[in-house]
């Protein structure tokens, strides 16, 4: 069963930094793309990065480019989020996604807040 843990999140000072975790389990990590998403408050789930299974390919939202970094351990079944300058509108809730074989799973998420 494909199980998705994401770890990290905090509170953090706007222009701080936060790396995020998602630990996976139950499917061939190394061979699946994984993406993060966030989801704010009243709004809907935003697509923020995607990489490879290889991690040869990423690609990001254009909120995010060049501030957040995606990339994964294939040793260590992990992919990361490393977020730079973070501002007041990136406070959400983070979740790892990954599609294996038709299946759309999630994690539970890690709650990020920026605030001074």
């Amino acid at each position: 069963q494909v199980r998705l843990v994401e770890s990290g999140g905090g509170l953090v000072q706007p222009g701080g930094s936060l790396r995020l975790s998602c630990v996976a389990s139950g499917f061939t990590f190394s061979i699946y793309d994984m993406r993060w998403y966030r989801q704010a408050p009243g709004k809907e789930r935003e697509f923020l990065a995607r990489i490879t299974g290889y991690g040869d390919s990423t690609n990001y939202a254009g909120s995010v480019r060049g501030r957040f970094t995606i990339s994964r351990d294939n040793a260590k079944n992990t992919v990361y989020l490393q977020m730079n300058s973070l501002k007041s509108e990136d406070a959400a809730v983070y979740y790892c996604n990954v599609d294996v074989l038709g299946t759309n799973a999630w994690g539970q998420g890690t709650q990020v807040t920026v605030s001074s």
